[in-house]
């Protein structure tokens, strides 16, 4: 301890924990009101997520709290089940987390693709967009993206009538946008580490109040724990039902992967302890288990908070711990301050974050992998926004493993002459697997009558039971053409798994 504060780290994590203050309280409560949730339960989830999972977190340098990424999954649970679900779904996300963290499954979180995690991200920040552009004039948001989008022009044309809406709201958001707009551009570096979300919120707060201007303000309670509500009997029963089992899952999934791929990013942006993965997802697990209990929304590994307390110069997981603590004072301190918040200012910051969320211009880096590696990314993000976020993740995902498939099942199939007259040479290059039944089978059409087939199995390195059987029966049926099919059946054999191992 004493080498702590003599080596200076106290203050960098101090100067470091101010910043992701500064950051986070702003998005913790407009991430809850996208969620459909007071701003409230945004708070004491980034809370929990500092000062709980930052003492034992896998990842030091990593902040946790609500995320964006999480924000539609909790509005649709919200609107078809109620809020007093979300407790006890985000409680059995945060178990499964822990089951998995403890049994050192937290490496294969990190399996699925980033295309389709990147996909997942620009899905979810247009869904972000799209919702609070409603919020952003004082409107309630539809359930669905496409409606959101439909609706969004009969809405603005509603609050320029006067019938629905707000235009004040409008030029409070819009105003909100501008400022965080500038702030990235103009930016002095001296003063890098100032947010521009936190200067938009005080600058159109401060001129909202000076005004009187008549738009929604947080609603917030004096007594920050009044919110919590937790699960019953009845609640924790409802669990049973498969939709509320495949909503936990489903979070536990998503915000597994989006913290291990953020810890592995927040790795690369320093040279200090590296990340636990096992003991991050179990962290998180305990985390979400705290936040279910109390009613708050579900937490995650989050990489713009993380980003910040990288640059900021943050040493250790004091900054992380830290922050959380200066939430907790802010919040139970100065509850009047934050009544203050234009509702339509926390809007636009999220039309801000939503924007930069849905970054296409990653195609391009994704595609040094492969064309069908931004192909995945695109039909993810489309995926997402036309259906839901767990159908288009699982669209991602399954578009991947065909990807995958297909890769690994690469097969150069040719018909070459052969010295012997009568005869040609059917060469075999690469895995015969099922998938390239239709490639072999148009090139064995192609012998003549009255030819002799020699296959080559030297370069083949893998034949499933399509592909042999379909030899097979050629073989079998080839003298009705005057044709034979010469192989070395025991070499083409070991190159079946089963048969292989058998040997």
């Amino acid at each position: 301890m004493r080498s702590y504060f003599s080596h200076g780290l106290f203050g960098r994590d101090l100067l470091g924990s101010i910043v992701v203050f500064l950051v986070a309280l702003p998005l913790c409560m407009g991430i809850a009101i996208a969620s459909g949730m007071p701003p409230a339960a945004g708070l004491i989830t980034g809370i929990v997520g500092g000062i709980v999972v930052g003492t034992i977190a896998g990842s030091p340098l990593q902040v946790s709290g609500p995320a964006a990424g999480l924000a539609v999954l909790v509005f649709e649970l919200v609107r078809e089940h109620g809020a007093a679900a979300l407790g006890p779904v985000v409680l059995l996300a945060g178990l499964i987390q822990v089951i998995a963290g403890v049994s050192r499954l937290g490496v294969w979180f990190r399996m699925i693709s980033p295309a389709v995690v990147a996909g997942m991200l620009s899905g979810i920040g247009i869904l972000i967009v799209a919702s609070q552009l409603h919020v952003l004039i004082d409107a309630v948001p539809k359930a669905r993206g496409l409606e959101n989008f439909a609706a969004l022009p009969g809405a603005l044309l509603g609050a320029l009538e006067g019938k629905g809406g707000s235009v004040a709201a409008l030029l409070v958001g819009l105003s909100t946008i501008a400022i965080m707009l500038g702030w990235e551009k103009l930016r002095p570096q001296k003063l890098r580490f100032l947010p521009g979300a936190l200067l938009a919120v005080v600058i159109v707060t401060s001129a909202v109040s000076l005004l009187g201007t008549d738009v929604n303000k947080v609603d917030i309670p004096a007594n920050l724990f009044a919110t919590m509500a937790l699960p019953t009997a009845e609640t924790l029963i409802a669990l049973a039902q498969p939709a509320l089992l495949v909503s936990a899952l489903t979070f536990a999934l998503i915000a597994s992967a989006e913290t291990l791929l953020s810890a592995a990013a927040v790795d690369r942006m320093h040279t200090g302890a590296r990340t636990h993965y096992d003991r991050e997802l179990t962290a998180q697990g305990v985390g979400n288990l705290i936040c279910g209990i109390l009613g708050a929304l579900p937490m995650t590994g989050v990489i713009v908070r993380s980003a910040a307390n990288v640059q900021a110069g943050s040493a250790t997981r004091m900054a992380t711990i830290l922050h959380g603590s200066w939430l907790l004072v802010f919040a139970m301190l100065l509850p009047w301050l934050i009544r203050a918040t234009p509702v339509a200012c926390l809007a636009g910051i999220l039309v801000f974050t939503g924007v930069k969320m849905v970054n296409f211009k990653q195609m391009k880096s994704l595609a040094t992998y492969g064309r069908g590696t931004a192909m995945i990314y695109l039909v993810t993000t489309l995926a997402i926004v036309v259906t839901d976020l767990l159908t288009g993740v699982l669209i991602g995902f399954g578009l991947s493993i065909l990807r995958l498939a297909l890769q690994s099942s690469r097969l150069q199939v040719d018909l070459a002459d052969h010295d012997e007259p009568g005869a040609v040479m059917l060469q075999l290059d690469g895995s015969a697997t099922f998938l390239k039944v239709p490639a072999l089978a148009r090139t064995l059409e192609r012998v003549p009558p009255n030819t002799r087939v020699l296959l080559e199995v030297e370069r083949l390195h893998h034949v499933d039971q399509a592909c042999l059987e379909l030899l097979t029966e050629w073989g079998r049926n080839a003298k009705a053409r005057g044709c034979e099919l010469v192989v070395d059946w025991k070499a083409l054999h070991l190159r079946v798994e089963g048969m292989r191992q058998a040997a």
